[in-house]
């Protein structure tokens, strides 16, 4: 059992020390992955759509860096900015979607990408407080599985 945590107690320290460490290159392909997602996107039940209107929906963005972002997309030539940027869903109708100049009356300005790592940003103290709690309590776990293990091999428990 002590063997059991400690494996998992190294999991979890090697996947905190490697999240830290390639942080920056874990911004940098999700500003990658979500810059193909706006390239791609075609408002149907395509999974990486859904995720890219559920981002500027839930954080008020749109875009990566802004909301002119969508200007070099194809979804853009043929509809403009997609609905979900819109500040009020009943107040952006199609054409005021196709002109920047209008649109940036009625959609989020800011982009997502920034959005994004300032809220993961802020949680990670959060995440690392539960974390080295869990962590704390593995310890206490493979210390008293060892102290079980030594009473028992000492015979200091009868034996049924």
């Amino acid at each position: 059992y002590a063997m059991l945590l400690s494996l998992i107690f190294l999991i979890v320290l090697v996947a905190a020390v490697v999240g830290f460490v390639f942080r920056h290159e874990i911004k940098t392909n999700f500003e990658s992955n979500l810059n193909l997602a706006l390239r791609d996107y075609n408002a149907t039940t395509d999974r990486h759509s859904e995720a890219v209107d559920t981002i500027q929906r839930t954080l008020h963005c749109c875009g990566v860096q802004n909301y002119s972002d969508w200007e070099r997309t194809e979804y853009f030539t043929q509809r403009g900015i997609p609905q979900s940027c819109c500040k009020s869903q009943g107040d952006c109708s199609e054409e005021d979607l196709k002109d920047l100049s209008k649109a940036k009356l009625k959609v989020f300005v800011d982009g997502c990408f920034f959005l994004v790592t300032s809220t993961m940003e802020s949680k990670m103290g959060i995440v690392a407080g539960i974390s080295f709690g869990i962590a704390c309590f593995q310890l206490v776990g493979i210390i008293l599985a060892c102290c079980l293990s030594q009473y028992i091999t000492n015979n200091q428990y009868e034996m049924v």
